[in-house]
């Protein structure tokens, strides 16, 4: 079967693989609503001991807090990244390897960097410590893991996924697996996200500014992925 977009055969080795990626584009645009909806019903704590408090209140929502479903997230994000080097590994495949190992060691950088689990036992021992000492000790734990949630580890996860993206983004221009229009919305997404939430007020402005480019590429590889997986 030929592409609609480059007219390149879909080799049918792939097909799971296509459709692995495709469902996994669309679950990361399901759980991004979903994140997008609990931070702007429940706004996160600031402070350890605003997030020891909510662990104590509901540890579920708690973890939501501390980005658990951007572990999810980030899983979804490999069988995308494996597809694309499979779709697109022919127009430029020593480009398209360095951008899936960036991707990857990008992911690997997001779970070491995100300590909610952590932050979650550290706020059962702060409820029964018995002693002021024991309460500053575990506050102080707290503060070094949310430096570690917000630290070198994810700054590297967001550049190194910005870098990623663009690699894939400049390749599918090149080859029009995906189309143009769809390599311009990953463009747009990859030079938004150089610049980590981390970095202030006008890191937290970009990666806002991200999110559409990003689910507008998600959605459209991922038509695309779903039906090469389908085809006969």
């Amino acid at each position: 079967m030929k592409s609609q977009s480059g007219g390149n055969a879909v080799e049918p080795q792939w097909k799971g693989l296509y459709q692995a990626g495709g469902s996994a584009a669309f679950g990361m645009i399901a759980i991004m609503i979903v994140q997008i909806l609990v931070f702007s019903i429940w706004p996160p704590p600031t402070t350890v001991e605003g997030f020891y408090d909510l662990f104590a209140r509901n540890g579920f929502l708690g973890l939501l807090s501390m980005d658990l479903l951007y572990l999810v997230n980030n899983a979804l994000l490999v069988p995308i990244y494996l597809a694309l080097y499979a779709a697109m590994r022919r127009s430029a495949e020593s480009a398209m390897l360095v951008g899936l190992v960036l991707g990857l060691v990008g992911i690997a950088a997001y779970f070491a960097s995100n300590t909610c689990f952590e932050m979650w036992a550290l706020s059962g021992q702060f409820a029964a410590a018995a002693s002021e000492g024991e309460k500053i000790a575990l506050l102080g734990a707290g503060q070094a893991l949310l430096q570690i949630y917000r630290g070198t580890a994810f700054d590297s996860y967001y550049v190194l996924n910005a870098a990623a993206l663009l690699i894939f983004a400049v390749i599918a221009l090149r080859s029009l697996r995906f189309g143009k229009v769809t390599a311009y919305w990953g463009l747009a997404a990859g030079v938004l996200m150089l610049i980590p939430s981390t970095v202030g007020m006008v890191g937290l402005i970009f990666s806002l500014a991200s999110l559409v480019p990003w689910a507008v590429f998600a959605v459209r590889i991922g038509l695309v992925m779903l039906r090469w997986g389908r085809s006969a």
